[in-house]
């Protein structure tokens, strides 16, 4: 009797220790996704913020800080809130492409370009533009570095070699081959010493230069549990920063690594419409299916960048007359703005990638343009970004008019757009009682069902505020 006594008592305990196990195991996982879901949150600054790119060596004729701080009073006026600096590291001179390089080919992630000036003007570049109330973020190149970074020669262990033992170049690893950047040795990210020093040079500009974030080259190309480290370890600083990846792979943001990624098929898809390849419902269906696998974060729209603008060709060239009503496009659709150096002159020049190319600044003619836009999200709330604004709903039907309706904690904008070369007309399934018409000092009222006629390109954007 005791036998059996003593064993349904160890019976019980063994149940009630595999419970307390079990939910200890179930707070730890909870713990754990809480973690991974909280480790980098969109600053409360970013909500309805824009995004603005600098080419610091073309940005001016001098090419350096210290020149285009002169500028930060004029963006600050045309509402400008993050400023992204390409790499303002120094650029490697073995294996150099052209005669200034190319600024991800990094020699020293600690350094800055001494032809863009030294530490302590762009200390003086980001008080200035803190002082402003905007914030910085710069390049991180994390994949590869030039040749002639100290580690080549100090820790050849934290690169990829091939069959020789010989350091190398990047390949493609969905092809095996090379992707042409003979510039730049390709990093072993399995290597963990070599992360702990990365993390610790991205700690030292965040620290010691107090900047807000960065925007992540090649993010894709590096393995996840990077991320998962870096973005643990920064997060443990406790200051909000905007983590930008360039790439659109879910699990960037999904996993809370990320507080944006590139909208590059939504991008490629204007580009297609604005040259007749693929019509409006496209575009829609898209961004329906995007809506549907991101759950945290922004995207980021854009109808230029350093890359498009450099190997692509201007919007001008990809996107004809239409460039205007994809900027404004990009500008009022559920994620973050992202402006490239001169768009406001407008620039309408594919500037050298590897050689001195100063942007021709002298009219400013689209200023007020992206002014307005700017101005816009930042009143209304239903234009904010990701989950803080509205979520966009498509309002008519039509193969060349794309219109839909944000709403959010009682504001409330429309976007009617024809996305064509031809004149157009649309029925919208919403009313428009006594909204303004942006650009514009009217307001207008119209009732469901009936018609708005635009002209090519032409686009209207209703707003409450």
């Amino acid at each position: 009797m005791k036998t059996v006594f003593f064993l349904v008592f160890i019976l019980i305990a063994c149940i009630m220790t595999m419970t307390i196990a079990l939910s200890c195991k179930k707070a730890d996982v909870a713990k754990e996704t809480d973690n991974v879901r909280g480790r980098v949150s969109p600053p409360e600054w970013s909500h309805a913020a824009n995004l603005y790119e600098v080419n610091i060596r073309q940005y001016t004729p001098e090419g350096t800080f210290e020149a285009f701080r002169n500028h930060l009073p004029r963006l600050k006026k045309m509402g400008v809130d993050i400023l992204w600096l390409m790499p303002i590291h120094p650029i490697s001179v073995p294996e150099r492409k052209g005669t200034l390089g190319s600024y991800y080919a990094v020699s020293d992630f600690r350094a800055v370009n001494p032809l863009f000036g030294n530490h302590d003007d762009f200390k003086r570049l980001v008080d200035s533009i803190h002082a402003m109330g905007m914030h910085i973020i710069i390049d991180w190149v994390p994949h590869h570095t030039g040749w002639d970074h100290p580690w080549i020669k100090s820790h050849p262990e934290f690169y990829n070699k091939n069959e020789k033992g010989e350091i190398r170049d990047p390949i493609n690893e969905e092809t095996g081959e090379p992707w042409g950047w003979t510039d730049v040795a390709e990093l072993n990210l399995e290597n963990p010493e070599m992360r702990r020093q990365v993390i610790d040079d991205m700690i030292y500009w965040i620290e010691d230069y107090n900047i807000d974030g960065f925007r992540v080259d090649h993010a894709h190309g590096v393995p996840a549990d990077y991320w998962d480290e870096v973005s643990n370890t920064l997060s443990a600083l406790k200051k909000p920063l905007f983590i930008l990846a360039e790439g659109e792979e879910t699990y960037l943001r999904n996993d809370s690594s990320f507080v944006a990624t590139y909208a590059w098929k939504i991008h490629h898809k204007m580009n297609d419409i604005a040259n007749g390849k693929d019509n409006v419902n496209a575009l829609d269906t898209l961004l329906a299916a995007e809506r549907e696998v991101y759950t945290y974060g922004y995207h980021i729209y854009f109808t230029s960048n350093h890359d498009e603008n450099s190997w692509a060709g201007t919007e001008f060239e990809r996107m004809g007359d239409g460039h205007k009503a994809f900027a404004a496009l990009c500008a009022t659709l559920d994620g973050m703005p992202l402006m490239y150096s001169g768009q406001e002159e407008p620039l309408k020049k594919r500037l050298a990638f590897f050689e001195k190319d100063t942007i021709p600044f002298k009219d400013y003619a689209y200023e007020d343009f992206y002014t307005t836009l700017n101005e816009l999200k930042k009143k209304n709330q239903a234009l904010w970004n990701g989950e803080h604004g509205g979520l966009s709903r498509r309002i008519n039907e039509s193969n060349e008019v794309y219109a839909f309706i944000r709403e959010k904690n009682g504001d409330k904008f429309i976007g009617v757009f024809n996305l064509s070369g031809k004149p157009q007309k649309t029925t919208l399934q919403v009313s428009i009682t006594e909204m303004n018409i942006v650009f514009t000092d009217d307001q207008l009222t119209l009732d469901t069902g009936q018609n708005i006629n635009l002209g090519p390109w032409e686009f209207f954007l209703f707003s409450s505020k």
